[in-house]
């Protein structure tokens, strides 16, 4: 195989909670008049794998490319499974539900669910927009459980003002929510388990209200932590877990950056365009919005033609 950078073809996902934005700031060609919440830019679910775009693998999913060549894509000749991260751009125009994503070990007392340690970088903020990351100091099981039969879940939760530029990490077990007015990359683990707390008293279309998962998410939540010990970072490396690491890069017009072999690469472009040249393939180009994956083998560089932000992420 001669390896170059991948992209994808985008899964959109209809939310109660989201809307147009992701046409709006990325040009994304998502279904007009629909409330599309995320686009899953790179993501190895069983019910939902990515399809490359570009190329002579033009069509061919992620999955069967990595189970083909994985040395060549991963790095490691031995790899085997699915792709371990999954990544999405959110559109939040309402709030989302009070929920929870469980770790390993509470997925093993289950016997059942994905666990899930997330990020969230921050693209674009409404004046006054917020998250929920976690929960106040010294909130318990028993009280938290006696504000769902409340409904006021929201009382229980550290409420964070948040800025464009800002990363916050929620490990597995973090009871947490998006407020409105929020465009966010995210990056995860490849897991769709989530267990919803409270939805803030809302129905669906069809007069509904959606499924709720009491149990399952007061078995989730660490009680024994709080909001007031979650990371939030700026600049450099915004993560730095066992499941991924992401750094913050920016470069200005007509710079060159050099692109090595050795280390599999997922790159998020945030704002700006360019090119990677020399990687195997013809020139690509790469514009805000755009997820790329970067192969091991692949080396060459990446040109930036105008002012760039995005972010690395590495496993």
């Amino acid at each position: 195989m001669k390896a170059y950078p991948l992209k994808f073809r985008p899964i959109y996902k209809q939310r109660i909670w989201g809307g147009q934005k992701l046409r709006e700031f990325f040009d994304k060609d998502i279904p007009a008049g629909e409330k599309i919440g995320e686009s899953w830019e790179l993501a190895d679910l069983p019910d939902d794998k990515s399809v490359i775009s570009n190329g002579e693998l033009t069509g061919q999913t992620l999955f069967s490319v990595i189970e083909k060549y994985p040395k060549e894509i991963t790095g490691n000749e031995n790899f085997s499974g699915a792709f371990p991260l999954l990544t999405k751009l959110l559109d939040a125009q309402d709030i989302l539900s009070v929920q929870v994503h469980p770790d390993p070990e509470t997925c093993r007392r289950m016997g059942k669910g994905e666990p899930k340690t997330e990020c969230w970088y921050i693209i674009s903020a409404a004046p006054g927009a917020v998250i929920y990351k976690g929960l106040k100091k010294g909130v318990t099981k028993e009280q938290f459980a006696e504000a769902i039969e409340k409904g006021n879940v929201a009382d229980m939760l550290a409420k964070v003002p948040v800025e464009v530029g800002q990363c916050h990490f929620l490990p597995a077990g973090t009871a947490h929510a998006i407020g409105p007015g929020l465009l966010i990359a995210e990056i995860q683990m490849p897991s769709d388990t989530t267990y919803r707390v409270f939805d803030w008293n809302r129905v669906d279309e069809a007069g509904k209200p959606r499924e709720l998962h009491i149990e399952e998410a007061l078995e989730s939540i660490h009680f024994d932590a709080s909001g007031d010990n979650l990371s939030v970072t700026t600049v450099g490396r915004l993560v730095d877990c066992e499941y991924f690491r992401i750094d913050k890069g920016h470069q200005g017009k007509n710079c060159e950056l050099l692109l090595s072999a050795g280390q599999m690469k997922t790159l998020i472009i945030i704002s700006g365009f360019g090119t990677i040249l020399g990687a195997g393939a013809d020139p690509l180009e790469f514009k805000a919005g755009d997820t790329l994956l970067v192969p091991a083998v692949c080396e060459g560089a990446i040109r930036f033609v105008d002012d760039t932000q995005y972010l690395t992420v590495t496993i």
